[in-house]
């Protein structure tokens, strides 16, 4: 295709949902001007100057596309020529049923797709000023920067919404004490033994949680007030909530057992594989706003983590969104400017995937828009893809606020059952719901593309 009379599409932001809308505009052949501030300015929590950095392995979550929603957006966005998940599935490290990546090895993929593909410029710089083009995606993620905040509010007409979110420590495989912690998946999934796992008994447990109350926790200065994001909890707020909160939570004993143990065991503790090389796990479930010295006292006092070395203690920063379903339309748009668009976690989805799947349809919106090809419609409600835009476009419309949700079938339109018909069971209902999902992509993809 001659793209010489095709004007660009600018996207700001490199992060996952800037880098698949990217993606997505140029493999249709339209141009991009993809830029992306880091390293010129920092963030909280970026690390290095590559595209689409991730903060934690596990990042994609379950890959089951057929009983977990997640799975199934998974499975929507490599039907749809994610860039995203085709790097993930290059990265994958053990994981029982979840998909996790080795973090600099899918960074570094994205980083080499994006840069190197013919129809899409890599600008380091930070936008300062309001955008001039026609087209415009804004992807700046949670830790948007003050200037391009300012941009925004002036654009929107409305306060940011925000809440914390914090990250959880990672930890050197060798410093484990593999004669107390020992490798098991939960109910023996995946390759059956990709997590290590230490084991707390009664007095251990009450000890830690007594620990997590008292130890001293970040400053959140002017963040007081802010409400936390519920899929992302500090596991000292959880502990807040009760005693038990995590032995329900990241600490749940079940389908798991030391094999050297024949006593049941209170609380369980599991550490995922964070790196392709086995070399770093991350403490699942444990993100953090204790302070690093009070992190590295409290985590050792862990049965196996006694001499834990960490290569990085958690961390907490603030996450900003937008309120999407007053200002967006249902390509994305921002209402009263429709030249802007806005994707990923700025919008009110939360999570990597869902983030890097609203880039996805920014960027297809955009593409038909800009190839002449008229309005192209949302994906069906009853898919992954629509059910996440409907959350973030319609679904809380005249509520006092909005939050921030993960993918989950409660989003998907509900299924209708005939007339006597007996009711399905629950996990029936989810594989079904999942087979109706793809079905109404594929037949959305042959309508429109």
């Amino acid at each position: 295709m001659n793209n010489n009379n095709i004007a660009p599409v600018q996207v700001i932001g490199g992060g996952l949902a800037g880098s698949e809308a990217s993606w997505q505009l140029a493999q249709a052949g339209v141009p991009v001007l993809l830029c992306e501030m880091r390293p010129h300015r920092a963030t909280e929590v970026h690390q290095t100057d590559a595209l689409a950095e991730l903060v934690c392995s596990n990042s994609f979550r379950s890959d089951d596309a057929q009983n977990n929603a997640v799975g199934l957006l998974h499975e929507e966005m490599r039907r749809l020529d994610s860039l995203i998940m085709a790097c993930a599935d290059q990265h994958k490290v053990p994981a029982g049923g979840a998909l996790a990546v080795d973090r600099d090895g899918f960074a570094d993929a994205v980083t080499q797709k994006i840069s190197t593909h013919p129809l899409i410029t890599l600008v380091r710089e930070e936008i300062t000023t309001l955008p001039t083009p026609d087209s415009v995606i804004i992807a700046t993620g949670p830790l948007t920067s003050e200037a391009m905040s300012t941009i925004i509010a002036e654009l929107t007409g409305a306060d940011y919404l925000s809440f914390f979110d914090a990250i959880a420590p990672i930890v050197h495989k060798d410093s484990i004490d593999l004669n107390k912690a020992w490798f098991q998946s939960r109910y023996d999934k995946g390759d059956g033994a990709d997590y290590i796992n230490c084991a707390l008994d009664k007095d251990q447990y009450n000890r830690f949680i007594a620990e997590l109350l008292a130890g001293e926790k970040a400053d959140l200065h002017d963040w007081e007030g802010t409400p936390w994001f519920e899929g992302c909890l500090p596991i000292e707020v959880m502990a807040e909530r009760g005693a038990e909160t995590l032995r329900f939570g990241p600490m749940k004993p079940v389908g798991l057992q030391n094999p050297a143990s024949k006593t049941p065991h209170y609380a369980v503790v599991q550490l995922r594989q964070d790196n392709k090389l086995g070399t770093l796990y991350n403490i699942v479930g444990f993100q953090t706003k204790l302070k690093h010295g009070e992190q590295a006292r409290i985590f050792r006092t862990i049965p196996g983590l006694e001499q834990a070395e960490f290569a990085r203690l958690g961390g907490i920063h603030r996450n900003t969104f937008i309120n999407s379903p007053q200002l967006l339309d249902h390509s994305l748009r921002l209402k009263k400017a429709p030249r802007f668009r806005f994707a990923g976690q700025i919008t009110g989805v939360e999570g990597y995937v869902e983030s890097a799947a609203s880039g996805l349809l920014a960027g297809r919106f955009a593409a038909a828009e800009r190839l002449g090809r008229g309005s192209l419609p949302p994906p069906p409600p009853h898919t992954a893809h629509g059910a996440l835009l409907n959350h973030v476009t319609e679904g809380h419309i005249g509520a006092k606020t909005f939050q921030p949700m993960n993918i989950n079938f409660g989003l998907f339109a509900p299924l209708v059952h005939q007339k006597g018909q007996k009711r399905l069971k629950k996990k029936d209902r989810k594989t079904v719901k999942a087979a109706q999902a793809l079905n109404a992509l594929a037949e959305w993809q042959r309508a429109f593309f």
